[in-house]
């Protein structure tokens, strides 16, 4: 389990921040009229803002 945590630590740091960040941007910057298909609700917006996070974290990975 810590090898895999080891190999895997970037894109997990990716994900949780990426998903801190979109449920923020939903907190702040939101949806007011409710027909936003990723803002509307902070489910939307935290899920698309950790695979956003796990997509920039893969740039950051070097290959062996």
């Amino acid at each position: 389990m810590k090898r895999w945590f080891k190999n895997y630590k970037l894109y997990i740091l990716g994900v949780i921040i990426g998903a801190i960040c979109g449920y923020f941007y939903w907190r702040i910057i939101g949806c007011t009229s409710g027909r936003c298909t990723i803002t509307s609700k902070p489910l939307n917006s935290t899920l698309s803002g950790a695979t956003l996070g796990l997509l920039l974290s893969g740039l950051f990975i070097k290959e062996d």
